[in-house]
């Protein structure tokens, strides 16, 4: 029996409800691929660790348990339920675990956003931007919680623009999400900015004589999701606890993820600001103020901050989706016959085979590969041999704290910057990069150290070799260790590097 025109145009309509679930498909597949690349960021390690400790004690850690230079300080974690998630998979599937959750976190976020920039523009279009956001996110794709994170994130951002596209208030059902958000990651923070300008999108083109009811509407969901954010384990400590880290000013160009974007050489983010600065001289785009000031506020934290850009790259596109919807006007049957039974069949066969594909690729893939974590930030054979040592006050690198704090070995410092503070902090990077070499052995007699565990080939070891009181007992091409060397007397003063007295 052959179809009609009519039921023909249905099956196509509802194949086209694929396509966001095909998109989050390859995305999976494509970093489940990839999973290795995934696994090189320190903070995956305490994590997880902090994961496993929240379900061993049925708690939430209030005070740092893993440092012996901020022992019982006051700290909260605001990534607990991803720590969780992390930690739970790790114990059920080791590595694997870490990166099927990551593969599956970037997933669900390409789905969401096809989806919504689907509801706007053609589906070829909207696969187009995902790959474009997939491509400016890729060096921060990582097993670490802003990733299971970013699909709330697309999906709250994408929903409000949905209203304030509709000029109407957003859902109360809505709220869930920013409470999801605040107990997966810190980041909830932006959610709860962005509010503000995308009302005024709302209010701007809504009817004269009903904007201040619009307005007073969002305003109440505004503060609808502010109670929401504090719906966590710490309840309004999140917050605090949340924006800390925006407060840790010089800190924040020493780290990477927190440093400014660099146009030394070509990116693909800088690529993506002249494409969009030419398509917008190129097709005349006009936007209303507020999209104007989400861009360039979007825009200002890609600039400022390289994690930022995973949030431009998703965003962004969500904001332009209306007016590019406009412009590149949807064929007529992209939403005809889409209610019509048979097409119903399509999409819920589709989407079964999907997920039994992905399923099916993932056991394969396991069965014959092992995943492991990138040996840069892994010291093996050096916390060995400290250990054997049973060496108690280690001055470590900060991207070996991670890997100690696994080992259940006390650190010196980590990646929770904001528990240790910024002079804290900046004092270690200047002491170990050579920046003020004279800062090294007050460090290590302030806090009585008793070996070092430096990175191969950074300038804290070279002044380590020429430190009076310490010698080198270690070194392979990843970590260097020095110890205290009591026949040499007290720790003396570096030499002055410049020979000026």
């Amino acid at each position: 029996m052959s179809l009609s025109f009519a039921d023909g145009i249905a099956v196509q309509s509802r194949a086209r409800a694929l396509v966001p679930l095909c998109a989050g498909a390859g995305a999976y597949l494509l970093f489940l691929y990839l999973g290795d690349t995934r696994l090189q960021d320190s903070d995956t390690f305490w994590q997880i660790k902090i994961g496993q400790w929240i379900l061993d004690h049925r708690a939430m850690p209030t005070i740092d348990l893993y440092s012996f230079t901020r022992t019982g300080a006051p700290w909260i974690s605001t990534s607990w339920l991803s720590q969780v998630l992390f930690a739970s998979s790790y114990a059920q599937w080791d590595w694997a675990g870490p990166v099927i959750l990551t593969a599956l976190g970037v997933a669900l976020a390409v789905a969401i956003f096809v989806h919504l920039l689907g509801t706007q523009i053609e589906a070829p279009r909207a696969v187009l931007f995902a790959m474009l956001a997939l491509l400016l996110s890729a060096h921060h794709v990582l097993a670490r919680p802003h990733i299971l994170a970013l699909p709330v994130m697309v999906a709250w951002i994408g929903l409000l623009m949905a209203a304030a596209d509709r000029r109407s208030a957003p859902s109360w059902y809505w709220l869930p999400l920013m409470a999801l958000w605040a107990n997966l990651h810190g980041g909830f923070v932006l959610g709860l900015a962005l509010i503000g300008p995308i009302s005024l999108e709302a209010v701007e083109h809504a009817e004269k004589g009903r904007r201040l009811r619009l307005f007073m509407r969002w305003v109440l969901f505004g503060i609808g999701a502010l109670i929401a954010s504090c719906c966590t384990p710490y309840g309004w400590r999140t917050l605090q606890g949340a924006t800390s880290i925006l407060g840790l000013g010089e800190l924040l160009s020493l780290i990477f993820e927190w440093m400014p974007a660099n146009f030394a050489t070509f990116t693909p983010f800088e690529g993506a600001l002249l494409g969009l600065i030419a398509f917008g001289y190129y097709r005349g785009l006009v936007l209303s103020a507020p999209r104007i000031f989400l861009i360039l506020f979007l825009t200002w934290s890609a600039l400022t901050h390289v994690r930022s850009i995973e949030a431009f790259a998703f965003l962004v596109p969500l904001v332009l989706a209306k007016p590019l919807g406009e412009m590149f006007p949807r064929t007529a049957a992209d939403g005809a016959g889409a209610d019509r039974w048979p097409a119903r069949y399509v999409t819920a066969a589709g989407a079964l085979m999907i997920v039994a594909a992905s399923w099916t690729s993932t056991s394969l893939y396991m069965a014959h590969h092992r995943f492991s974590f990138t040996m840069t930030h892994t010291p093996v054979a050096a916390v060995d041999l400290l250990e054997q040592r049973k060496v108690q006050r280690i001055f470590n690198a900060y991207q070996f704290g991670g890997y100690l704090i696994s080992r259940d070995i006390p650190v010196f410092v980590d990646g929770r910057a904001e528990l240790y503070g910024e002079k804290f902090v900046v004092d270690f990077f200047k002491a170990t990069e050579g920046k003020k070499p004279e800062l090294l052995p007050r460090l290590l007699d302030e806090y009585k150290i008793d070996a070092t565990l430096l990175v191969a080939g950074a300038p804290g070891p070279q002044i380590l070799d020429q430190l009076k009181g310490w010698k080198r007992i270690y070194a392979d091409d990843i970590a260097v260790i020095h110890v205290r060397d009591h026949a040499e007397g007290a720790t003396a003063a570096p030499p002055n590097p410049t020979g000026r007295p």
